[in-house]
């Protein structure tokens, strides 16, 4: 400021015209609508509020979904294989609805709105969950239902009721979710050499705020829920939701609003060069090179990777209506969009693997010894918490001494690119599962040793801690693969796409974890046959959960073979 002033007062001056210039941000208005200055709107300030709301957002879920299994296998009365496919199936639709909540986003209402809008959905069922969860449980005796007596509520009615809540929940946060990290991102001018480092460490921030609040919800509303109640413990994530919505709306006059473009939306740009690809399917490549020429886009400079789009710089044969060709502008915005799909795929096993965290490690931890002094148990779904802790803990390490020290020898800004970012953390979810399946074994063997085979509701004298290892090394693997996909996702796609390009990123988990419930339905009923036991027995004793790690395991091996593949197949996609 000083030297603003200095500068002002110089016999010969700078024309302020050109700071003035700068202090406005491309493509971005205030709340009035006029345009936005770095010097009030936009960076920390504004980040800082979003990140907030994050982690508020994070509690409230997690405050549900961390202890959503012993819910279900207790007051509702689900058997163990068939909470887990409910919480996947739940966890599952949760993760792909944001999905639709972007592309409304994106399309029509904009990210503001829609945060604005999916809260209120997201409060409201919260306060259904809650109210539904009042309800004394239902039971059944001599084969007959009994109903609540203060609502006449059936099991299954009150069954129902509950998922609907729960349903109606993941199509709130499917607004929520993928527009708030959009949202915090544009505070950040890409453009900007300084801005463009300050949006780089803004995802790893953002990933700390988001664990802060399971970090929360694990440590303290599981506990209540276990010994309190579970209307106390739906009721708490309510009130924290409440509270976040009016955190988002005090920011709201320090914020960046991405102006629409006028132009032909994106969706409908994509669209149509994937149909006159279709069109033009039979057009020679010679035909394909004469036009590239034509545009000035020679081979030489041409990326070779899915070449098959530039059928759509061409008017289908016969026809002279250039009005059916398309950029090269727009064929390289359908590729940028088409080539998230071969890493989308490949992270689909990660996200099998990421689902076990609440639901399994949970039915583990409830078998094992978990007292602390005389009078206090650790509830078993709280051991999530150091997966929260260990992101915590290790992305300040990653941002301030990881990546300045890896930079150092790669000169890359952020020491490794965003793909390999990803595959270290795959890596390291192999590491987690093997672990987790020797745990297991060695539960099982404890078991065996003190005659506990047949006496599943008599805690196995091994200590809840040995599940401790695979929580910090499932916390690693999120830092580098969770991070570096949402980085990925958000670069890689045109600029009005950014919502949908993040709710890509949370389909991966939202799939993963259907495939999860689909996987353990299959086995269950396979291993279960000839009157064996399944590997997910209601008595953990009898199940081999450390079976089904293994094969976790074996399963993210198999498919590291395709994510070398993919990363050789967007090397040029790379983001420093």
């Amino acid at each position: 400021m000083a030297g603003a002033i200095a500068a002002a007062a110089a016999p010969i001056e700078t024309p302020l015209l050109p700071s003035a210039t700068y202090d406005t941000v491309d493509a971005t208005v205030d709340f009035r609508g006029l345009p936005a200055l770095r010097s009030k709107h936009g960076l920390w300030r504004s980040a800082c509020f979003i990140i907030g709301v994050e982690v508020a957002e994070r509690i409230a879920y997690y405050g549900v979904t961390s202890n959503l299994i012993s819910y279900l296998t207790g007051p509702l009365g689900q058997s163990t294989a068939a909470a887990a496919a409910n919480v996947n199936a739940w966890s599952g639709a949760a993760s792909l609805l944001p999905v639709l909540g972007a592309v409304i986003a994106d399309s029509f209402l904009g990210r503001y709105r829609t945060i604005v809008i999916s809260s209120i959905i997201y409060i409201l069922a919260l306060c259904l969950l809650t109210l539904f969860a009042m309800l004394p449980p239902t039971s059944s005796l001599d084969g007959k239902t009994i109903t609540n007596d203060l609502l006449g509520f059936s099991q299954s009615t009150q069954s129902f009721a509950i998922f609907f809540s729960l349903y109606l929940m993941a199509f709130g946060q499917s607004g929520h979710k993928p527009c708030v990290q959009a949202f915090g991102a544009d505070q950040f001018d890409g453009q900007d050499p300084q801005e463009s480092k300050a949006k780089s460490s803004f995802f790893n921030w953002w990933y700390l705020g988001t664990c802060l609040g399971p970090l929360l919800s694990v440590s303290f509303i599981n506990y209540i829920q276990d010994n309190l109640g579970w209307a106390l413990g739906f009721g708490i994530p309510c009130i924290i939701m409440v509270i976040a919505l009016a955190v988002f709306l005090l920011g709201s006059l320090t914020y960046r609003y991405a102006v629409k473009s006028e132009d032909q939306s994106a969706f409908l740009r994509i669209g149509r060069v994937f149909a006159a690809v279709v069109r033009n399917w039979n057009t020679k490549q010679s035909t394909i090179d004469v036009r590239e020429e034509a545009q000035g886009f020679y081979p030489s400079h041409n990326s070779h990777q899915l070449r098959f789009l530039n059928k759509a710089l061409v008017s289908p044969t016969g026809s002279h209506d250039k009005s059916t060709e398309c950029s090269m502008s727009e064929v390289e915005e359908a590729k940028a969009v088409l080539r998230l799909f071969p890493i989308w795929a490949t992270c689909l096993v990660y996200a099998i693997v990421f689902s076990q965290s609440s639901t399994f490690f949970t039915k583990q931890g409830l078998t094992m010894e978990r007292s602390i002094g005389p009078s206090f148990s650790v509830p078993p779904s709280s051991l999530q918490s150091f997966i929260s802790l260990t992101i915590v803990l290790f992305i300040p390490i990653y941002d301030r001494i990881f990546v300045p020290t890896v930079r150092t020898f790669t000169g890359k800004p952020a020491g490794i690119t965003t793909l390999q970012r990803i595959g270290i953390g795959m890596f390291t979810s192999i590491l987690s599962m093997v672990i987790a399946a020797m745990v297991e074994k060695k539960r099982l063997l404890t078991a065996l040793e003190h005659g506990l085979i047949d006496m599943p509701n008599v805690t196995v004298p091994m200590s809840v801690w040995w599940l401790v290892p695979q929580y910090v090394l499932f916390g690693i693997a999120d830092v580098f693969t969770m991070v570096g996909l949402q980085e990925f996702f958000y670069d890689q796609v045109p600029t009005e796409l950014r919502s949908v390009g993040l709710s890509l990123y949370l389909s991966v988990f939202g799939t993963g974890s259907l495939l999860s419930s689909l996987l353990v339905s299959i086995i269950d009923k396979t291993t279960s046959g000839g009157g064996q036991d399944s590997w997910f027995a209601n008595n953990l004793n009898r199940a081999h959960l450390d079976y089904f790690y293994w094969f976790l395991a074996g399963l993210i091996a198999w498919r590291a073979e395709a994510t070398e593949d993919c990363l050789t197949l967007l090397k040029s996609l790379e983001v420093a």
